[in-house]
């Protein structure tokens, strides 16, 4: 379990730190799939959020056989075509200390994101983790398309809407733009405002 540090509301799971932001699908309220990895969406608006990371080489037990207590819980497939799917914090880059996630080398990984606590501190800026992240990654194999197999209000309302215009691609955006440009884009398609940083 390691800490990741969260601004405005997303971090990666990214092959080669690319974030092809006109390609991100925020559909489901949860796991935003692009050309090359994925965003996800935290409850918090800013601050640290915990994150295990676990890449297994075949398909792992199904959510009923795990931690119930897990209140929302969603399949995608991401694309590694580097293989260097990683978590990523949008602020401070790779996590060190969770393990590369596509070991089977380039090509697909069905990513199953498990989430708890996004309601704790909705928009707010915290100071301590109050949500949790378990996300397992394994080969796609012929697997593709997005699995909801624990919902919550907040991806049933996502999913009603399933407004997901595409932001237009911009190759001269540098890093820091394109993650501006990714947030923004989220509220967007029903994110909230977001919360205002702590006064000095």
């Amino acid at each position: 379990m390691s800490t990741v540090y969260v601004p405005e509301g997303s971090f990666g799971v990214l092959d080669h730190g690319e974030i092809p932001a006109h390609t991100a699908d925020w559909s489901n309220g949860l796991v935003a799939v692009m050309t090359t990895g994925a965003l996800i969406a935290t409850g918090i608006h800013t601050g640290p959020v915990r994150v295990q990371a676990i890449s297994t080489a075949a398909l792992p037990p199904s959510p009923d056989e795990e931690d119930p207590s897990w209140e929302e819980i969603i399949e995608v497939t991401v694309q590694a075509p580097h293989a260097e799917l990683r978590v990523e914090s949008l602020h401070d880059g790779v996590i060190g200390d969770l393990p590369l996630l596509s070991t089977q080398g380039p090509g697909p990984y069905r990513l199953r994101v498990h989430v708890r606590g996004r309601e704790v501190a909705r928009d707010k800026v915290c100071h301590e983790p109050t949500e949790d992240y378990l996300l397992l990654v394994w080969p796609a194999g012929t697997a593709t398309g997005t699995v909801i197999l624990r919902s919550s209000e907040e991806i049933q309302e996502a999913l009603q809407t399933r407004v997901s215009p595409p932001l237009p691609a911009d190759d001269t955006l540098s890093a820091g733009e394109r993650r501006d440009r990714i947030e923004r884009d989220r509220l967007l398609r029903g994110g909230a405002d977001p919360a205002p940083p702590p006064s000095a």
